[in-house]
């Protein structure tokens, strides 16, 4: 019987049968976070989770920003509250000391559990489809202090039935020893340290044929690195994910985009706003988990990305998106005032015939000057000096209006561009 190339029958079912899934345990998560959790309770004040059955009504949940998760998480360590997990981690963890297996630190500092459940992070679907199975060695050359990457690659490779060497990061000679002694098929750590770690082998006359399979995520993987590891027999995937939410998405061998993982909600939302974009508009990432343990409804991760029409070649059903396209968070100072993405679309709103607006910031150091362009059709007399109005009103900066055609604006996520001559 020849060896699946699915981690399981949930990467390859219909597509409809996977959104009724995952809209039926909707209501159920968000009732044990609104239960468990008191600051998602506390985002969802009012909410009935009965009611959460559709993207549409998921669609209207605030989003949580991880400024919002960390200045909560900040607020509770200041108080005088009894210490305990919920103090640490702001109310957003269902678990407590003892509950929680592990607890990491990424930079705020925002604090995340790690229950005791196989697979936590959900990278073990990830590392599959890179190739990686049971029986093998595993390099880990993620960090195993503070941040949670480590183990994400640990505890999936344990779930495949792998053995791990924690190789951590640094060191790249012994790491080369390491790796020749112990003979490992795969690696999981960042691409460019692979690729430090081959080189140091070349320097040192000391192949390292064993080495075929790579998960790398953490850091941007062109093609040009990708070849570069090829080139010296390593096939290496990427992954995406957060110390927040685990694996969002993966690369699989038809190398079109990453599919997303099968057990959370993803939407692709407007920078500054919680409004989803049409398919294949770049936008915001937001994720919503099914994790007991760490709800997150509607997690802003301020990175951009887009849906990819269509299904996988590789046979994977679920969506796939573009991968990380860079951030969210455009907020840029103006005459020495913030103007956020979140203002842009308050300005938006107060305006139906408006569709889209990129704000263009530009001049040379000193001489500020903004402009909004705004998508609309058929727009009536005095759209753009009423436009402009709202700016003032909103952002206290004038600016001038430049009103164009739908659909064209750049789709790349900017909603806010800095074009200023810093020289």
């Amino acid at each position: 019987m020849s060896e699946s190339p699915y981690f399981d029958a949930l990467e390859t079912r219909p597509a409809p049968a996977r959104e009724a899934s995952l809209m039926a345990a909707l209501p159920h998560a968000i009732a044990q976070a609104i239960a468990r959790a008191p600051a998602i309770a506390d985002q969802l004040a009012g909410v009935d989770p009965a009611r959460i059955v559709s993207r549409d009504a998921l669609a209207a949940l605030p989003v949580l920003r991880k400024a919002d998760l960390l200045a909560r998480q900040q607020a509770s360590r200041d108080s005088p509250a009894p210490a305990g997990a919920a103090k640490a981690m702001g109310g957003y963890a269902a678990v407590g000391w003892g509950q929680a297996l592990r607890v990491f630190a990424s930079p705020g500092p925002i604090y995340e559990p790690e229950s005791a459940r196989r697979d936590y992070w959900r990278f073990a679907r990830a590392l599959y489809a890179a190739g990686i199975r049971g029986g093998q060695l595993v390099y880990n050359c993620f960090s195993y202090h503070f941040t949670p990457a480590g183990s994400m690659m640990e505890t999936a490779a344990h779930a495949l039935g792998c053995t791990v060497f924690p190789g951590g990061t640094g060191q790249s000679e012994q790491q080369v020893r390491a790796i020749s002694d112990l003979a490992p098929s795969a690696y999981t750590g960042t691409p460019s340290f692979l690729k430090i770690i081959l080189e140091k082998a070349e320097e040192l006359g000391m192949p390292l044929p064993s080495l075929r399979h790579a998960l790398v995520s953490g850091e941007a993987f062109p093609p040009a690195l990708r070849d570069s590891l090829s080139a010296r027999g390593v096939d290496g995937y990427q992954a995406y994910g957060s110390a927040d939410l685990g694996l969002i998405a993966y690369e699989t061998p038809a190398r079109e985009g990453l599919v997303l993982g099968e057990d959370i909600i993803v939407e692709i939302v407007r920078p500054g706003t919680g409004d989803p974009v049409q398919e294949g508009e770049v936008g915001e990432v937001v994720v919503t988990t099914l994790n007991p343990d760490y709800p997150l409804v509607r997690f802003g991760t301020g990175d951009l990305s887009a849906v990819l029409p269509g299904m996988s070649p590789c046979g994977r059903t679920n969506t796939r998106i573009r991968g990380w396209m860079g951030r969210a968070d455009q907020a840029t100072k103006v005459r020495g005032l913030f103007v956020h993405p979140p203002q842009i679309a308050d300005i938006l709103r107060r305006h139906p015939e408006a569709a889209r607006a990129r704000l263009v910031v530009g001049g040379a150091v000193g001489e500020d000057t903004m402009t909004l362009h705004v998508e609309a059709a058929g727009a009536p007399p005095g759209l753009a000096e009423a436009i402009a109005r709202s700016v003032r009103d909103v952002a206290k900066l004038r600016a001038d209006v430049v009103l164009c055609a739908p659909g064209s604006l750049p789709n790349d996520g900017k909603v806010i561009e800095d074009r200023r001559d810093y020289r």
